[in-house]
């Protein structure tokens, strides 16, 4: 098995190990055993997760006579966000601003905590965009439970919120979000937050 030391510091196009198990209709614990035992090249960050790289995915996919769906190792241009905010009036507004800058974007809306995380297995946004003050289960639990999974660790979370007393920044980074905004909302901040954190240049992808 390669150490993270013998790939590139900046790996593009990897996938995780619900990734390769959904695509061979397997256990999570099955890949795992293919990567501890060489068999699928793999590599692991910071706390132990294992990555995999799409073209040593397909070189396994070919050397085991596995069907390769082309499909899937197409480039992903689309881009997926989830507005998740009570306040319908702030949420719908988001969202219209969002549709207006990123119009290549698929953007969803929730009103709580609970169609969140229940959106999240369903959509598997790219970014989600979550206000912390909320009914059912509340952003810092959403965020915890967001970065704690395997399916769901690599989506990047923007934390805002109108009560910065009750919600302090140090708080909310420390349950998971990338980033943090108080309400109102300056669009130009969230969009250069946006393109920050999920590599959008631009409001249309080339």
């Amino acid at each position: 098995m390669k150490s993270t030391d013998d790939y590139s510091p900046i790996v593009k196009d990897t996938l995780k190990t619900s990734d390769i198990a959904k695509y061979c209709g397997v256990s999570v614990v099955h890949v795992i055993r293919w990567a501890k035992s060489g068999k699928l090249k793999s590599f692991r960050f910071p706390g132990g997760r294992y990555k995999f790289s799409k073209k040593d995915f397909r070189k396994f996919l070919e050397d085991n006579n596995i069907p390769i769906m082309e499909e899937f190792f197409e480039k992903k241009e689309i881009k997926k966000i989830l507005i998740a905010d009570d306040d319908t009036d702030c949420a719908k507004g988001l969202k219209i601003s969002l549709e207006t800058e990123f119009p290549v974007f698929k953007i969803r809306v929730v009103s709580d905590g609970y169609e969140a995380l229940m959106e999240m297995g369903q959509f598997n946004p790219d970014l989600l965009i979550l206000d912390i003050r909320m009914p059912k289960i509340d952003g810092l639990e959403v965020c915890y439970r967001v970065k704690s999974s395997e399916s769901w660790s690599d989506t990047k979370i923007i934390a805002i919120t109108g009560y910065s007393k009750a919600y302090t920044e140090k708080n909310v980074l420390g349950s998971g979000a990338d980033e943090f905004l108080l309400k109102p909302i300056k669009t130009e901040e969230l969009f250069n937050h946006i393109r920050k954190l999920i590599g959008v240049k631009s409001g249309i992808e080339r």
